[in-house]
């Protein structure tokens, strides 16, 4: 029996508007800073006719870039709240696909801006297979000390033990397909952050993803044993903002683009694949197009990279031995550089920076859950 699982970075799916631009200008939209606004109430008045202007095609991008996917189960990240969720599920992707994701899960985390994962799924497979919820943990509390995993480099960066180790969460989802079981476990780790003491923003933050990973990695182990969980049918599923290879891109339009791929000595996918404890499927595809997300600061600094996983335990990895996923790409903004051979044709109404269905790519494969 096949069940056929994504994962997406929805990309801020929110039921609230956010006026924190009008006293901090780094969260202040670009078209709004072109206009000088006369006080708070002017403010909040043009950001809620900016936020309803953009968020109708945006989210029809959305639905289109999931209903691309043909999934029975969405792991999500960026969803304010379950309202928000079935909001637009209901408005906007009940046209693509019909009635197909009555069932939905998440649970507040850690995240200060309230953005958290969540999970959608039909209540059986495409192919007939009930697909059947059993039960919902979050970890969202879970601390450094609680899993040991404090450390000198964590305390440079001015964190206590006591704090939690996920800057969202890790929710782990128990079902069973055609009465067998699988867990998922769904996480969106923390961002890359500013530069800092002469780092750049990825190996500033590290040391937070490095727990974040080791912390997944224990909480199975205690789940499931840590002789036994690499055996048990179990899926990492998220948003890990981390690579642990890029492609960069050199080069413009006119006189032709230049793609070389890098690889990274350290990443925090490493520290859950290590020792065949898990693998990232994701790499079955062939180098240069293994990318979820494309990153550019201006010319100088343009890379491809994969952020959003799914991770497969290695019992479940061996047993799908030729499952490839797909990576949805029709929803990315024209100002995407895409490498030869890859370019696919976008969805009605994309714009050069936005509209866009979201910043990631929703990724997507087919399992046999034998």
């Amino acid at each position: 029996m096949s069940l056929r699982l994504a994962t997406f970075n929805i990309e801020n799916l929110m039921n609230r508007f956010d006026f924190s631009g009008f006293r901090n200008e780094l969260h202040q939209d670009r078209a709004l800073a072109l206009y000088e606004i006369a006080d708070e109430k002017e403010y909040r008045a043009l950001e809620r006719a900016r936020a309803i202007a953009l968020t109708d095609d945006a989210r029809q991008l959305t639905a289109l870039a999931i209903a691309a996917t043909r999934a029975d189960i969405l792991c999500l990240q960026e969803v304010d709240n379950l309202a928000a969720l079935k909001a637009f599920e209901y408005g906007y992707l009940f046209k693509m696909v019909g009635s197909g994701y009555q069932e939905k899960y998440s649970t507040s985390g850690n995240d200060s801006r309230g953005i958290d994962v969540a999970v959608m799924m039909r209540r059986e497979t495409m192919h007939g297979q009930p697909i059947e919820f059993v039960r919902m943990t979050s970890h969202a509390h879970v601390t450094f000390a609680d899993l040991g995993l404090h450390n000198a480099a964590l305390a440079e960066l001015g964190i206590e033990p006591h704090e939690r180790v996920f800057r969202r969460d890790c929710l782990e989802i128990d079902i069973t397909v055609g009465g067998r079981p699988l867990t998922l476990f769904v996480v969106h780790f923390k961002a890359m952050s500013p530069p800092r003491n002469g780092l750049d923003g990825r190996a500033a933050s590290m040391p937070v993803r490095m727990a974040e990973a080791g912390a997944v990695r224990r909480i199975i182990e205690q789940r499931f044993g840590a002789d036994r969980a690499a055996d048990k049918r179990w899926v990492i599923c998220g948003d890990l903002n981390d690579y642990r290879e890029r492609v960069v891109i050199d080069g413009d339009e006119h006189e032709g683009y230049r793609f070389q791929p890098m690889g990274e000595e350290l990443s925090c996918i490493n520290v859950l694949t290590e020792g065949g404890f898990c693998e990232n499927i994701v790499e079955r595809r062939p180098e240069m197009d293994r990318w979820t997300l494309y990153h550019t600061r201006g010319p100088a600094e343009r890379h491809l990279c994969q952020l959003d996983y799914l991770l497969l335990s290695r019992s479940l990895a061996r047993h799908n031995a030729r499952a490839v996923p797909d990576i949805v790409r029709g929803g990315q903004p024209w100002r995407t550089v895409f490498p030869p051979g890859q370019d696919v044709p976008r969805f009605p109404r994309v714009g050069w920076d936005r509209p866009k269905a979201s910043d990631h790519c929703p990724v997507a494969v087919t399992l046999d859950i034998a």
